[in-house]
């Protein structure tokens, strides 16, 4: 059954139009990935089919009645709110019921009313009223689902009493679905649902979109994520939306299939314009040399047919992507050596436990070697790399890095950028150049000349990252520190790292949460978890299957 239909629908900011008469009828039964590049205007259209945002030409229509629900990026959550309190609104009906009951509470308690006989009858009757209607709802039970919900998401009892203020990036996103879920509209939006989630999170999410009764539009650039879970992909891109049928790897198939047939039907059609093009101009020229109507005439109606007929599109096989190329060169065949590392924090409080984040950790890298890191949030992936780059001193053990190593890092929080600077400034920084060679440089990266001279702080996330990896490339580092490089990639940008790393002439350690980027870039896999390593050889896929005990078929 159709949720909502969008006819001709156009959004435009500061008298720029993102995207102009996009018509689409979304199914409350299908789960939809849309897919395109950063800035095309997806979340927009989210905010859009969720009646946050007005459209400029046409009608967004709902089905009577249909309730939808919507998760951002960034989860708006009340910061003096605990975790339990947050969850606890996200039914906006049973919070409206709630009060009404408080108000009625509040009126019974009145002496004006309890002395008025007839008043008081009237406030009992609105009190019964109102509590059928919270019995309708599930009221009685409401706490409870609230508390499963947490618990199914991985938060504990002591966890439900912290300030939503403390958590980390994907918790946030996790107390955001659970007001979701305990709303549980027809129609869920859900626009990059799994940014900041470890590898447990995402398995979550996967079966809860799967398991969904209702309708799921889902903005990813997760592929692993779209493949598992979704059955129609839904492409928006330079303004128009395209539908097609399957995950996305049937996605990607057929895309570059329909190009391909584009291709030759517009280069075929080319063919045919320049051959009655040609003939056109001969005729027309006979016709005044030898001063025949008759040569005239049929040249005009070559022209006239050629004025009628309905041109194909070039289709545009490669956009343009950020020109990243990773040197590296050969450098210690020892590239990194950590022995029985520990890192202990002290108490919090007085009489508390330290805290023990790596205990009697072990690691050996060498040359050339595509190592992927993954573990759950919070166990200690991050503080490792600090460790290896020196920015955080260890408790024991010993960290080697080869002695002809050259470290380059990037950091998932963007943190080893100076928001204050231009971008000119940083680059002319990395790497003594020219301003005309900077500004090149940059254009080769995706940046305007304005945003050249503009900070580093005004630029989005994906951005920033761009950012970061230019300034690796100007480091000719040949041991790289990856800590979750995809997060704001979008899928093009992301192959592009893929393919770059592919080609690098040194040795990758990356902490990543994204699978597909796991299968096609590591050869090894590290799990940090309880403070300790476990190795496990090949890539994602391996490691998903030995932690399964699923057994190599030959």
């Amino acid at each position: 059954m159709i949720a909502v239909n969008l006819d001709r629908v156009s959004v435009t900011y500061v008298s720029e139009p993102i995207f102009e008469q996009l018509s689409w009828e979304i199914h409350d039964d299908r789960r939809v990935g849309l897919v395109g590049p950063n800035g095309c205007g997806k979340s927009t259209l989210l905010r859009l089919i969720a009646g946050e945002l007005s459209s400029d030409t046409g009608f967004v229509v709902p089905r009577k009645g249909l309730s939808v629900g919507l998760l951002p990026q960034e989860p708006r959550l009340e910061a003096g709110r605990t975790v339990w309190q947050e969850a606890l609104s996200g039914s906006a009906e049973m919070a409206r019921i709630e009060a009404e009951l408080a108000r009625v509470e509040a009126k019974l308690a009145d002496p004006a009313v309890y002395g008025d006989e007839r008043a008081l009858t009237r406030a009992l009757e609105h009190q019964t009223r109102v509590l059928d209607e919270y019995v309708e709802q599930g009221g009685p039970g409401y706490e409870g689902r609230v508390r499963a919900t947490l618990r199914s998401l991985g938060f504990s009892d002591a966890d439900m009493g912290l300030p939503v203020g403390v958590l980390s990036g994907g918790q946030k996103k996790l107390v955001g679905l659970a007001k979701l879920l305990v709303a549980q509209p027809d129609l869920l939006l859900l626009d990059e649902p799994d940014n900041h989630l470890d590898l447990e999170g995402k398995a979550f999410l996967e079966q809860l979109i799967r398991d969904y009764p209702g309708g799921v539009v889902i903005v990813s650039h997760d592929r692993y994520l779209l493949d598992l879970v979704v059955d129609e992909i839904v492409e928006l891109d330079g303004g128009r939306l395209i539908h097609y049928l399957g995950n996305y790897s049937e996605y990607a198939f057929e895309r570059q299939m329909n190009l391909l047939r584009q291709q030759q039907l517009y280069q075929a059609q080319q063919k045919e314009v320049d051959r009655l093009e040609q003939a056109a101009k001969r005729l027309l020229t006979w016709g005044k040399v030898y001063d025949n109507e008759k040569f005239s005439r049929r040249g005009r109606n070559i022209l006239r047919r050629l004025e009628k007929m309905d041109r194909i599109d070039q289709p545009v096989l490669e956009r343009r992507q950020m020109a990243l190329e990773l040197k590296g060169w050969r450098g210690s065949n020892k590239v990194l050596e950590i022995t029985d590392l520990d890192k202990v924090f002290p108490p919090a409080a007085p009489g508390a436990a330290e805290s023990i984040i790596l205990a009697g950790l072990n690691l050996l890298v060498w040359r050339g070697e595509r190592v992927g890191m993954v573990g759950p949030n919070g166990a200690g992936k991050s503080l490792l790399f600090r460790l290896i780059l020196g920015e955080e001193s260890p408790s024991g053990g010993e960290i080697v890095v080869g002695p002809s190593v050259e470290v380059g890092a990037y950091a998932q929080e963007h943190q080893n950028l100076d928001y204050d600077r231009t971008l000119l400034d940083t680059v002319c920084k990395a790497g003594p150049m020219s301003e005309s060679a900077a500004v090149s440089f940059l254009n080769r990266f995706l940046f305007t000349y304005e945003q050249d001279r503009g900070r580093v702080g005004t630029l989005s996330g994906g951005e920033r990252s761009r950012l970061q990896f230019a300034l690796l490339m100007l480091s000719g580092a040949n041991f790289l520190l990856l800590d979750e490089p995809t997060n704001n990639l979008d899928i093009a940008s992301a192959e592009v790292l893929e393919d770059a790393l592919d080609d690098f002439d040194g040795t990758v350690l990356v902490i990543s949460h994204d699978r597909y980027f796991l299968d096609r870039v590591v050869d090894r896999i590290v799990e940090l978890d309880q403070g300790m390593l476990t190795e496990y050889v090949g890539n994602y896929s391996d490691y998903s299957a030995a932690k399964a005990g699923v057994k190599e078929v030959k």
